[in-house]
């Protein structure tokens, strides 16, 4: 220690003879570092010492420096509040007491907020930038003062919209937060929460491959926080409508989350209907779909579902469509126009596994009495059909799991070794179904 104390006293008078060569009354050139030429020297000689006792972790002396810059020219240099912020993370490190370690990080704060004051507008390491910092130091330091937390993250997300530089890690990390709370802090309440998603909905809709997590936690942060229920929409969009029946935006944002939520009420098919007739689309037609079919107006839900096919030309919006009259038509055990949609569904997307879904159960709907094993054989057809769908459904695990379930009920409806003898039928052998929906399918045959 003693030797590097030494270099650090060699370095200093270097530093301090070169600073005392060169000519300070250059006020265009050295203004921001002092008065007079004195004291640019003075405060330049600090900024130099400043760094170099920090490379030799003499602390207490370069915290000594750093106040005098802070006091006598904060905004000469970023560096300074790039160094302070250094020295008191060493000493929040080292504190020997809660006391003692929430002052240090007080003070980083503060250094933050300080550098905000002087270098706000600067071009690249401007507010959002240094906001952003003090965001992630906040997230390190700060996570047991919930209120202070937000509001450092809530400042560096406003920062980031403002400038256009957004970061998607912090904006996610500022609404999970905002959500937790939100079950045991008065002061957030399901208005905020509401507020917040839509403003911060259009980050993350352009999110890339690599920032894909961080819209996954924002979403799931919203949709397990509580405050986006049936009851806490309504209440707020019906106040809203009510001053603004024909706002297009108010109307959209009130659809899209009410249909989220699953939404089933009279309030939720008014506004829904409204919107569709003012602007009438695919995707509103499945929020309509979606809550008369929740509420098993079966016929209701098709009727916006077909009226959108026929004029959407987008084959990928066609496909949610079919999928949707599928399942419903499968539901009304109209299986000829569920196996219809499956299969136009198929032919827009073979890995859809929702077509596959809907065709095993139209298999399995009408046993082929031409097979001489007592119509079994659709069994076989239809057992395939699900595996395809087991297989295509990861991202789907309660259909996934109703397919699988399926599959069990198909295995136990296979034809008996018995039957299939005298039917001369082989395991293992190719076999294609002669009648029924299945028909032309061709499967393997198998015994139960």
């Amino acid at each position: 220690m003693k030797s590097v104390k030494m270099i650090l006293a060699a370095a200093a008078l270097l530093v301090g003879f070169s600073a005392s060569a060169q000519d300070f009354s250059d006020d265009a050139k050295f203004g921001k570092w002092g008065a007079t030429a004195e004291e640019r020297q003075s405060n330049i000689s600090a900024s130099n010492y400043l760094k170099e006792s920090i490379d030799a972790k003499d602390f207490k002396r370069a915290t000594e420096y750093f106040q005098q810059l802070l006091n006598n020219c904060p905004a000469a240099s970023q560096n300074t509040f790039a160094r302070g912020v250094t020295i008191y993370k060493n000493k929040a490190q080292r504190a020997r007491s809660v006391e003692e370690r929430k002052m240090y990080i007080d003070s980083i704060l503060f250094i933050y907020d300080q550098r905000v004051i002087y270098f706000g507008d600067h071009s690249k390491n401007g507010k959002d930038y240094i906001l952003d910092m003090k965001a992630r130091d906040m997230l390190r330091y700060c996570t047991t003062d919930r209120p202070l937390l937000r509001s450092g993250l809530k400042a560096a997300v406003d920062a980031g919209i403002e400038s256009g530089n957004s970061h998607l890690d912090i904006a996610a990390s500022y609404f999970k937060y905002l959500c937790e709370d939100y079950e045991y802090d008065d002061n957030v309440t399901s208005d905020m929460i509401l507020a917040e998603y839509e403003r911060l909905s259009p980050l993350f809709a352009e999110a890339s491959a690599e920032d894909e997590q961080f819209r996954d936690m924002f979403e799931t942060s919203f949709g397990t926080s509580g405050a986006a229920s049936c009851e806490n929409l309504e209440a707020l969009f019906s106040q809203k409508l009510a001053a603004d029946p024909d706002n297009e935006a108010l109307l959209a944002q009130a659809v899209a989350l009410m249909s989220r939520a699953q939404c089933t009420s009279d309030f939720f098919f008014a506004t829904t209907e409204k919107y569709y007739t003012v602007k009438p689309s695919s995707e509103t037609a499945l929020f309509l779909a979606q809550g008369f079919k929740n509420r098993g107006e079966h016929d209701k839900a098709l009727k916006y579902l077909r009226e959108a096919l026929a004029v959407e030309t987008d084959p990928a919006k066609k496909e949610p469509l079919y999928v949707q009259i599928g399942l419903i038509e499968v539901t009304k055990h109209n299986y000829a126009a569920a196996a219809e949609a499956a299969r136009e569904l198929r032919g827009i997307n073979p890995e859809n596994g929702y077509s596959y879904f809907i065709l095993g159960q139209c298999y399995a709907s009408t046993p082929c009495t031409e097979d001489k094993v007592g119509g079994a054989t659709v069994y076989w057809a239809a057992y395939d059909a699900m595996a395809q769908a087991v297989n295509l459904l990861k991202d789907e695990p309660e259909v996934q799991k109703a397919a699988q379930q399926l599959m069990s009920a198909y295995r136990a409806a296979f034809p008996v070794q018995e039957s299939c003898f005298f039917a001369e039928l082989t395991a293992g052998d190719r076999y294609t179904i002669l009648c029924g929906f299945a028909a032309g399918q061709a499967t393997t045959v198998r015994y139960r």
